[in-house]
């Protein structure tokens, strides 16, 4: 039987997700205007498919953020991330360094999964999207592996799989374990994300296995 799978029942990535590579996002910003707010934080996670065919995570990627000249930034957004962006000791980086950094990991990962675009997954997605793309324009980086405007969003997908769209009830939902004293990092944020997502993709597995036979027996038939 002809069969897109390898011997670990594992499905490529490139096949999950029609040719995307989802990553996990999550940015801690100065407020909530993308244009005129700063970037503070930001963090990726790749994910990929285990030789059992769960799909969990990579490798975490995490960068401090200078602000960009001008920026506007909220005490509120400060009081809620707890990051103060003039530490002296804040480890941060120009905003072209930290997207290019975390691009080339995206570009690297692609070249190796055989998917076509990144399409960033992230709680509230078209949040973190917006900032991302609002970054990129202010750098004048010209090739963004993510796809522009399609997102996926695990609002909406932990709405569906378990009645909750805050992500602290939605991981508690999941039994994955929640640090309120270590949320609103983006790493930390990035990295539940990234547990629910797969959690959520590998609790459609079975769905997806049997859509995958089915479409292996027409092959055979037709």
């Amino acid at each position: 039987m002809g069969d897109s799978r390898n011997n670990n029942n594992r499905t490529p990535i490139s096949q999950r997700f029609r040719g995307f590579l989802p990553i996990v996002v999550d940015l801690e910003t100065g407020g909530f205007n993308a244009q005129t707010d700063a970037l503070l934080e930001i963090a990726a996670v790749l994910v990929d498919f285990d030789e059992q065919g769960m799909l969990c995570m990579e490798q975490s990627y995490r960068f401090h953020v200078t602000p960009f000249d001008g920026a506007n930034i909220e005490p509120a957004s400060l009081e809620i991330t707890g990051i103060d962006p003039h530490h002296p000791l804040r480890p941060a980086i120009p905003e072209r360094d930290a997207l290019g950094r975390i691009f080339r990991e995206v570009r690297q990962k692609l070249k190796e999964s055989g998917c076509k675009r990144a399409i960033l997954v992230a709680h509230n997605a078209h949040f973190d999207l917006g900032f991302l793309n609002a970054a990129i324009e202010r750098t004048g980086i010209k090739r963004s592996p993510f796809h522009p405007f399609s997102v996926l969003d695990t609002a909406t997908l932990g709405g569906v799989a378990y009645g909750q769209t805050v992500l602290a009830r939605m991981a508690s939902a999941a039994g994955i374990d929640w640090d309120q004293a270590s949320a609103h990092s983006a790493a930390y944020d990035a990295e539940r994300t990234a547990e629910v997502f797969c959690k959520i993709v590998n609790s459609f597995k079975p769905i997806f296995d049997a859509r995958l036979q089915e479409s292996d027996e027409d092959d055979e038939d037709a």
